[in-house]
């Protein structure tokens, strides 16, 4: 009875979503949500991972569509938390090189660039922080709340906003140097493709299933490729978002969609390389020309062959523990769960091969792998830097 009045209410809700033209939360699109998350398997570990350092980087991640995963960048990590405040640690050892309160609301993590640190606001607002000190430099306010990290390279600082519209600033002073803009479907998940610059090219994913090249220099289309096509009798059957971050590697990008494929495309021609379909809102990462590891809407983690896209094996015991997008990790394979565990996988066989608890919260964002260390971030605030096995 319980269960029959969650999926009235979830269906009531959509609807006035739809009327609104709105944006669903995650949970709300997912029926398998009224199941509890699968019980942990046991299993024989193979080692025990080395937590180097540890830190409290503040109030977390409290909506269940905020991803506020930290950013990488000349030897520091920055993380910030939902009222704006944004710490910067050595990556090696944890050590704080600066702190500052921006006391603005944020649902993305930070992200950076030419020498900047940049935060997005729910307000709409780029701020820019210099990487070293993390003195103020510039804020502009754009048409809507900034949904994605910005980044920042050969001058331009690229923002995404809920509206459909990327835009050029400049790395100077945030003025607006040019604007991409496509129409937001009438229903669509609740997020956005944050955009990955390579070279003079600005890759990123919309919510018609469409991945799209843009010149870095003047915001014009290079090309558009796509990856999922709107089909089913339900407008939740015809979401066909772009979510996750595209992954560049060796000149092609790959990337994958809710309701759509899985794809590598090649990053000059826009041509499509392979496919085969695939539903993820989580993302992928990949091992060129040997393979390009998924997870999926039921948190099933795939290893696909690169070059055609047959699987070469299937984890399925993490079903609906909404593992996040699996990061590479030597002769492993690394995702987190909504009850705040490490999982590491072989990636010869997909096997478990160790398991740790970071927090008694959910690990929304991906892993971030630098060198030997893995950075991990979960939603309470709590950041961690975790060794490779070697």
């Amino acid at each position: 009875m319980r269960t029959c009045f969650k999926s009235l209410t979830i269906l009531t809700l959509s609807a006035s979503l739809i009327a609104c033209g709105a944006k669903l939360p995650s949970w709300m699109i997912d029926d398998k949500i009224v199941l509890p998350p699968a019980e942990l398997v046991d299993f024989e570990e193979e080692f025990e991972p080395d937590v180097v350092w540890s830190e409290d980087v503040g109030d977390g991640a409290k909506t269940d569509y905020t991803d506020l995963s930290p950013w990488l960048q000349n030897g520091a990590v920055v993380a910030v938390d939902q009222q704006g405040e944004v710490n910067s640690y050595q990556t090696a050892d944890g050590d704080l090189n600066w702190q500052i309160k921006l006391e603005v609301p944020v649902v993305a993590g930070p992200g950076g660039g030419d020498g900047l640190i940049l935060i997005g606001t729910q307000q709409g607002e780029v701020i820019a922080l210099d990487e070293s000190t993390g003195k103020f430099k510039w804020r502009i306010r754009l048409t809507s709340e900034v949904l994605t990290p910005p980044k920042a390279a050969y001058g331009v600082v690229v923002a995404r906003t809920a509206d459909g519209r990327m835009s050029g600033l400049s790395a100077m002073d945030g003025s607006v140097l040019w604007n991409y803009q496509r129409a937001v479907p009438l229903l669509s998940l609740r997020g956005a493709s944050p955009p990955v610059i390579y070279d003079d090219r600005v890759i990123a994913g919309y919510a018609n299933g469409k991945l799209v090249a843009l010149s870095i220099s003047d915001g014009k289309v290079i090309w558009e490729q796509s990856v999922a096509v709107s089909r089913g009798r339900t407008e939740i059957d015809r979401l066909v978002d772009i979510d996750s971050e595209p992954v560049i590697k060796y000149g092609r990008v790959y990337v994958v969609a809710y309701h759509g494929n899985v794809a590598a495309i090649d990053i000059a021609s826009g041509q499509k390389i392979w496919s085969r379909e695939m539903s993820s809102k989580a993302g992928l990462d990949v091992d060129p020309d040997v393979a390009v590891y998924v997870s999926d809407e039921d948190s099933y983690i795939w290893a696909l062959q690169d070059g055609s896209g047959d699987g070469l094996w299937r984890q399925t015991d993490l079903l609906r523990r909404r593992a996040t997008a699996p990061a590479i990790v030597g002769d492993y394979v690394i995702v987190g769960d909504i009850e705040g565990y490490v999982h590491w996988l072989s990636r010869e066989d997909g096997r478990f091969v160790s398991r740790m608890r970071l927090a008694k919260s959910a690990i929304r964002s991906k892993p971030i792998v630098k060198d030997d260390l893995v950075y991990i971030i979960a939603v309470d605030g709590t950041l961690a830097a975790v060794r490779v096995p070697q």
